[in-house]
């Protein structure tokens, strides 16, 4: 049962939340026109009170045409802002933030509008597709978290003690280590389609500018790989000296401290995904080896053997794996 003392609560809460409601969407935008900058102002701040946020961006935007000069002017600017942000409109924020620092340079809330346009990009995807899907942000276009970072930097740099400056730098943070996640997942693209040297020039992206992001790891481990499979051998013995004394624990160092090098791709087959890995292979036939491997015995450097894909018997398929030869064996060490 709903307790006595809630339920009495809400209602005294209700007529006032009808009367804003009622007050934020009673008129029409024809008769906006019709009141003063004061009355227009309170109309705006009723409706941002009830969220209706296309009410109040039609209130702010007929402050700024009849009242440019007024006393309203560079705060419904402010308004403005969030409506549209709360409103996902995202392009919309960032054009009125670039208005608004154009129009105010001197105004005090100049660093909001800057958080406010690095706000509007870093939420988007959360806003539209991370609140119901899993969804990986590292693996969209980092064009809008670059926007985002580089609107946050610059409030940042120009703004050190604003009170938007300690969040600022913890958004960074985060969309530093997205984008060099992402360099990432391009880098590991490129390895599967064997461009070794548009790999490698990703991964040293991410060493030389997203120091300290965690994906640095991997982007060593990266180069000294794409240095061994383009034969050249002294830079690999390089970069793998960094890896070894950085990061000590990286998955492609065994207990020794020799670099494994993968020789096996996985690539699935249009057959083998549609059938949910019942048909076909997901292996590629041809391993990924370096074009060179290394002729000193000190280089420490060991090559994973790859599987050989053979055909799938009929009785493996029919048996979903469980008898039968499932179609792979383990290349003979040479």
């Amino acid at each position: 049962m709903y307790p006595v003392n809630k339920l009495l609560s809400l209602l005294k809460i209700l007529p006032l939340a009808l009367v804003l409601l009622l007050a934020g969407c009673g008129s029409n935008d024809d008769d906006l026109a019709n009141n003063t900058e004061e009355r227009l102002w309170e109309i705006g701040q009723q409706s941002v009170l009830v969220s209706n946020w296309p009410r109040a961006i039609a209130v702010m935007q007929q402050i700024e045409a009849q009242f440019p000069f007024g006393r309203y002017a560079a705060q419904s600017q402010i308004e403005l802002i969030y409506a549209y942000y709360m409103n996902n409109e995202p392009e919309a924020a960032r054009a009125a933030a670039d208005r608004f620092i154009r129009l105010y340079p001197d105004n005090p809330n100049i660093d909001y509008a800057l958080y406010m346009k690095g706000m509007a990009y870093y939420s988007q995807d959360a806003r539209i597709l991370g609140r119901w899907l899993p969804t990986d942000p590292s693996k969209r276009d980092p064009g809008k978290a670059r926007d985002s970072f580089a609107d946050f930097a610059q409030l940042v740099a120009l703004y050190p003690n604003s009170e938007y400056a300690s969040d600022s730098r913890a958004r960074m943070v985060y969309l530093r280590n997205m984008l060099a996640n992402y360099e990432i997942v391009v880098a590991e693209f490129y390895i599967q389609r064997q461009a070794y040297l548009s790999s490698l020039n990703r991964a040293k992206y991410v060493v030389e500018n997203y120091q300290g992001a965690p994906a640095v790891p991997r982007a060593m481990e990266i180069i000294t790989e794409m240095y061994l499979r383009m034969g050249l051998n002294d830079l690999a013995d390089q970069s793998l000296a960094i890896l070894k004394a950085n990061y000590p624990d990286s998955a492609q160092l065994d207990e020794n401290g020799n670099f494994l090098v993968s020789t096996q791709i996985t690539d699935p087959s249009f057959v083998y995904s549609m059938s949910f890995g019942l048909l076909g292979s997901n292996k590629k036939d041809a391993p990924l080896a370096p074009t060179r491997r290394p002729t000193r015995a000190e280089t420490p450097y060991s090559f994973v053997l790859p599987e050989i894909a053979t055909e799938r018997s009929w009785l493996n398929v029919i048996t979903f794996g469980v008898l039968g030869d499932p179609g792979t064996a383990t290349q003979p060490t040479p």
